[in-house]
């Protein structure tokens, strides 16, 4: 069998459809092969693989699913722990630190070493670990596992090296920081409660050495027991019993008194002069009961801080509390400052809180002056020096997820103008009533470091807005927000489509194509709409442009040449641009079918648009006999030419913006002319518009499942015969051209029925209401693959997706995808479409099979196993679809035919079938022409093909240089020029005939698909280099970048290879196994740029930049700031004679005497056992066993050592000038005192 299948492959190889003239399987994977050129094309490389490396930059974002919070009071920085084992470390703008736990477990409580530079992080796995921070980034020194007992909370007191960890059997153990050892001395639980006492007291909720006496430790149990232990002589010194569950404690800072929280939603006040109740009971929300009787319980208060102030009462500030009957209220952030009380209502709940004071001992007067509010999804710093308790103004960009994100791009090396620009414009829309105070969290040290260049972030999000980041030197800030929605009248309830759309996210954004030096800003919306905008910086009241495309074409509606020739490449010109709004009577015909309308409706008057970006145009696909448009899968811009286009599964459209006119609307099949290299069969309009399908419908039509049980997932190319059932369609490919539009894999799972309701979630948490991608839209009918439903009255087409459904499904951004796949398949997916079976239970589009398959439910579970590996291509290669889609297009300076001389506009269009063809413009080149006549486009014979779904286009000399796209340098349209001088556009072109090189040496094309790469001579059409990528997965994103001067291809892989090929002779540079492929998310938002940099969504609120430069690396840590700087701990106040007399300062005792091995023995090693840490850094792993990583070795530990003696040279100071005061007071006090009596004292 596998002989045959090899005669058949080798068949399949032979056959002639090989337009490009190249060979098209002739090497095998991972090996770049050399086809005979007519001439030797000698090129210079200078990459190698020595120029890369792989490594992670800097995160931004909220940090997702957030669990706890700590704060250094002096060195002034804030640590944010994780449910997924991430450590979060910020200061002063620039100081942004992400560190993970290697084993995933969630961060359960953190604690500075106060003015240390260390930091101990607790996890849910029993582990504690101490993380130095004195390096920029941060390692692991020690770490200490549990083994018998489950840590529950851990207190650590100012300037000690002893750590009490708390457990869930009440015990109470100690740790010594330096060691990470555990102390022999251990307050077990029976002996803390008294012996009668019957049941057990709790997990340790609770803390706290004495304000008053060190040597005194306040123990919180769960069940209202608190204990004061005396840790010398080892016993009580008293017990609370409440009947009450107890959630925090905190100290007054004399340590007379203490306040509890509890879960009735009371506070207690207990005074260390009568324990035996309460001092003080208070519901501060129960409502008070006539009769004296206790107040209503209320939620439970989970955290309270009990703070003092010099000048005014104390605060007493908590979270929770709430009476039950305030139903729906949103969480609250109580502040009682004397009589006063403020509520304080949080959009989201409140995970933790802590408040910031002026110093860091605890028995001083403690001034608060600000409280950090860690929410699910937000941080917020409030102001408590002011009444109205305002909020900071947040310097790090923590609202990434403010609606979730649906597709990101990235922009490095941008123009320099660009950022000021767009903040000076952003800046007007910020948002007024900030506290006037700096931000409180300032520690650290960060400089803009030598190596910077402009850096551009986009964000596309679910409700239709844009965001532009600065990404300058890894730092990230909001430039300017965009909002496309207002380019549409808003749906209202109650009209017609209106009331269908009102619950969905119509204008959530799929892709964008931006032009930094043009400022040309195109949009892509999920509902299937463009809209392009022009930059500005003037206001302007002007009315939006709206073209409307009819593109549905089918095989048996295909154009002949001479209806072609005679309607300029347009099926009916009446069908593109209509006037009448949607819901006129031209809008549906008498059956009730929609018929061409849009799925939004722009507005149809003047109007008036800020300085920013103004919408120009908008483009709408429409509805086409009761059939909704498909969701755009590629577009292009380019403003030399005025052009833009774009494709989906139909077909390809392009547009003249100057002259607002479509030039071209054709199916994809029409592009190819006679030179076609598929034989096809029309489809049947009868069957297929009687086939329906309702849950699980992914395409217009069906295919029975003993058909595909006959498919391989993993080939598309050479067909050798008919299809068995040509009713097959494409579904919609995602573009993946990086550098221009973020990839989002075509969005929102890409199912080919948009007119289906799936309510997926936007809140960002990842259980999705469909579960493996079933639907759970009460909309929606489940279907039987092979029983397809009976058309109802209304006819067949409305029996499929009638007019009472939204044309799109509610945006699903991409941080809602977290869905696990197995992790058995080690070497990859075999495709993608294997991949998206495993994901979603059903097949979707797909890049290189393009095969549309409806399963039912019950049968997914015992097939979703075979898509994941890869089967022969022998078979697949029999059956053909008639319908395939555009999945990338690129306007470049080229030759559309072999014959041309001289390059001239081009559209390079790719396929899901492996085509890439050109498409020949002709735009007129003088200024008033460009205006007046008409730009004439003209498919040519080029057929270039590739194995798999085309990704990426490039363009090169001959000499191996990039040539960019032809661009117009900006000039405002709104601008008031001088009337005498003329408004010409200025054009920079980067054709090859400019070039050093003759203009008849010609250009290299770079063709990407998913599995191959090629490298093309041009005009010839010969192939010049081949590489197979991968053959056990499949690439996800590509693009031609330039990296240390030079250019390469850079690739992402389904399995999570990152890898580099040179250009052009695609020599392998890099393949590292960086990343698997665990969620969707990663895969819609990964996106290569220049300068050897990319990104992905890490999170559904993070953003996560790498690098793969090896400069990058190298220079890497002269880009971090510094987490640590020498700080001087403030002394303790002098309280006096007479407070010190009397017993008013802490006792202080020496914890070593108590807790030290001689003392106490040691622990049981079955305990606890000590794991020493590495204390490395992530750069440094990744450069391990070379010669950089050595020098980087050396060089980190030089600074530090350097760091040290700077310390000790800054303490043997501090001690000598302290000598040296002290000798000169003694010194006044012998003079003063020696020439007195004793009875003069």
């Amino acid at each position: 069998m596998k002989k045959f299948r090899k005669v058949l492959d080798g068949l399949t190889t032979s056959s002639p459809v090989n337009v490009g003239g190249a060979p098209l399987s002739s090497s095998t994977a991972g090996t770049p092969t050399a086809a005979p050129t007519p001439r030797e094309i000698e090129v210079q490389e200078t990459l190698v693989s020595e120029n890369f490396q792989i490594c992670k930059t800097v995160r931004h974002g909220f940090p997702y699913q957030p669990t706890t919070l700590a704060f250094d009071p002096v060195q002034k920085i804030l640590a944010i722990g994780s449910r997924t084992g991430g450590v979060r470390i910020l200061g002063r703008p620039g100081v942004d630190c992400y560190c993970q736990h290697e084993s995933g477990a969630a961060v359960l409580q953190l604690q500075f070493l106060i003015n240390e530079g260390a930091l101990v992080t607790a996890c849910a796995d029993d582990t504690l670990h101490l993380w130095n921070l004195r390096q920029k980034r941060p390692a692991i020194l020690h770490s200490l596992k549990f083994n018998r007992e489950r840590i529950t909370f851990c207190h650590l007191p100012f300037q000690s090296k002893w750590l009490y960890v708390g457990t869930e059997r009440g015990n109470t153990h100690i740790v010594n920081i330096e060691s990470f050892v555990l102390s022999g001395y251990v307050i077990m639980w029976n002996k803390a409660i008294e012996l009668s006492t019957k049941t057990h007291p709790g997990p340790v909720v609770h803390l706290s050495d004495s304000p008053k006496d060190e040597g005194r430790l306040l123990i919180g149990f769960e069940s209202g027991t608190v204990v004061q232990w005396d840790l010398r002589v080892k016993k009580a010194d008293f017990r609370i019993y409440y009947d009450e569950a107890i959630h925090s404690v905190s100290w007054h800072h004399e340590g007379k008194q203490f306040m509890c929280s509890h879960s009735d939603g009371s506070l207690t006040v207990w005074n260390l002069r009568n324990t035996s109740k309460p001092f003080q009971v208070t519901f501060p929300h129960g409502k008070p009961q006539r009769d004296g009787k206790k107040p209503e319980s209320c939620k439970p208060i989970l955290k309270v801080e009990y703070k003092t102030t010099r000048n005014s009462e104390p605060f007493v500030i908590f979270s929770g509390g709430l009476s039950y009957d305030k139903a729906g209220r949103r969480p609250t952030l109580t502040i009682m400052h004397g009589k006063a009380i403020t509520v304080l209502e949080m959009d989201h709940p409140i995970v933790d809180f802590i408040v910031l004071c002026e110093t860091p001992y605890p028995n001083e007067v403690q001034e608060p002056y600000a409280v950090v509010v860690l929410l699910e999804k937000d941080l917020i710093v409030l102001d408590l020096t002011q009444s109205s308790f305002p909020i900071f103004e947040n310097p790090y960009p923590m609202d990434i997820h403010e609606s979730p994100v649906t597709c990101t791009a990235y922009f490095a090396d941008c123009p320099p103008d660009l950022i000021p620009v767009l903040y000076s414009i952003g800046a007007k829309h910020k948002k007024q009533g900030y506290s006037h105070k700096e931000w409180p969290v300032s520690g650290g040290t960060w400089t803009l470091g030598t190596q910077t260049y402009p850096e551009i972030i986009i964000t596309g999000h679910a409700d239709g807005s844009i965001k532009f980041w600065d990404a300058t030197a890894i730092t990230l800030q909001m430039l300017y927000k965009l909002k496309t929605s207002k380019v549409f009248e808003k749906p209202k309830v109650g009209e017609g489509r209106g009331a269908e759309l009102v619950e969905e996210d119509p204008y959530a954004v799929q892709m964008v194509s931006w032009c930094p030096q043009s400022r040309i800003f195109c949009v892509v919306g999920i509902s299937a709409h463009v809209i392009l905008y022009r930059f500005s910086k003037h206001d302007a009241t002007t009315e939006i442009v709206s073209l409307e495309v009819r593109l549905q074409c089918e095989v048996e509606d295909t154009i002949t040449p001479s209806d072609a020739d005679a309607n300029t490449g347009l099926s009916d010109s009446s069908s593109h641009l209509h006037q009448h709004p949607p819901g006129s009577p031209g809008s549906a015909n008498t059956e009730g079918v929609r018929d061409s309308i849009p799925c939004l409706r722009v507005k149809n008057r003047p109007v008036r648009m800020p300085p920013g970006y103004q919408a120009e145009l908008v483009v709408q696909l429409l509805w086409v006999d009761g059939e909704p448009p498909q969701q755009i899968t590629s577009l292009d811009v380019n403003s030399a030419y005025g052009l833009m286009a774009l494709g989906n599964c139909n077909g390809l459209v392009v547009v003249d913006y100057l002259q607002k006119s479509i030039l071209l609307c054709m199916s994809t099949l029409e592009l190819y002319g006679s030179n076609d290299p598929y034989q096809r069969l029309t489809r049947s309009p009868r069957r297929s518009r009687q086939l329906t399908s309702g849950l699980t419908e992914l395409s217009d039509n069906q295919v029975t499942l003993d058909l595909e049980r006959s498919r391989s997932p993993t080939s598309v190319l050479h067909p050798t015969s008919l299809h068995n059932d040509p009713r097959t369609m494409h579904e919609p490919v995602a573009n993946l051209k990086a550098s221009h539009y973020s990839p989002v894999f075509y969005l929102l799972d890409n199912v080919r029925g948009p007119g289906r309701k799936l309510s997926l979630p936007t809140d960002l948490k990842t259980d999705l209401d469909h579960v493996n991608g079933h639907c759970t839209s009460p909309t929606s009918q489940p279907c039987v693959a092979g029983k397809p439903r009976v058309p109802g009255p209304e006819g067949p087409r409305l029996s499929r997706r009638g007019p009472g459904r939204p044309p799109f499904r509610k945006a699903q951004s991409a941080a809602c995808m977290e869905i696990n796949l197995p992790v058995s398949h080690t070497e990859g997916y075999a495709s993608r479409r294997a991949m998206l079976q495993q994901l979603h239970g059903v097949s979707m589009y797909s890049h290189d099979e393009h095969h549309t398959t409806v399963y039912s439910w019950s049968e997914r579970e015992s097939r979703e196993n075979s898509f994941s590996r890869s089967r022969s291509s022998s078979v697949s290669s029999i059956d053909r679809e008639t319908k395939e889609a555009v999945t990338t297009l690129q306007f470049m300076e080229s030759y559309g035919r072999k014959t041309d001389a001289l390059p001239s506009p081009c559209l390079w269009v790719g396929t899901s079938l492996g085509a890439a063809l050109v498409i020949a413009l002709s735009v007129p080149t003088d200024e008033e022409d460009r205006l007046d006549e008409p730009v004439t486009v003209s498919p040519c014979a080029t057929v270039l093909m590739l194995k798999g779904s085309v990704l990426r286009f490039g363009s090169l000399t001959c000499g191996g240089a990039l040539i960019p796209s032809p661009y117009e340098v900006w000039r405002d349209p709104h601008a008031s020029e001088d009337p005498d001088r003329l408004r010409r556009r200025k054009l920079v072109n980067f054709s090859p005939s400019s070039s050093q090189e003759a203009a008849g040496d010609g250009h290299l094309a770079v063709v990407c698909s998913e599995r191959q790469a090629k490298v093309f001579l041009m005009p010839a059409q010969t192939c010049l280099f081949v590489h197979n990528i991968t053959e056990s997965s499949f690439v996800l994103r590509a693009d031609v970048v330039s990296v240390c001067n030079s250019v390469c291809l850079a690739c992402f892989c389904a399995n999570g290879h990152i890898m580099t090929l040179s250009l052009p002779s695609l020599r392998p540079l890099l393949d590292v196994n960086y990343l698997p492929l665990t969620d969707m998310r990663i895969a819609r938002t990964f996106c290569f740029t220049n300068r050897g940099q990319a990104l992905y969504l890490s999170s559904p609120t993070e953003i996560q930049r790498i690098t793969y430069s090896q400069e990058m690396c190298d220079n890497l840590q002269e880009m971090l700031g510094d987490l640590f700087t020498p700080v001087e701990t403030p002394e303790a106040q002098n309280r006096g004679f007479l407070k010190g007399f009397f017993g008013g300062n802490a006792q202080t005792f020496d914890r070593e005497e108590l807790f030290g091995e001689a003392a106490a023995g040691k622990a049981s090693r079955s305990l606890a056992q000590h794991i020493p840490g590495q204390g490395g850094m992530e750069g440094m792993k990744a450069a391990a066993g070379g010669v950089v990583g050595d020098l980087a070795r050396a060089r980190i530990a030089l600074d530090e050592r350097g760091q040290r003696l700077g310390e000790l040279e800054e303490r043997t100071a501090l001690m000598m000038s302290s000598a040296e005061l002290f000798s000169k007071h003694a010194h006044e006090l012998m003079l003063k005192c020696k020439d007195k009596k004793w009875y003069q004292f």
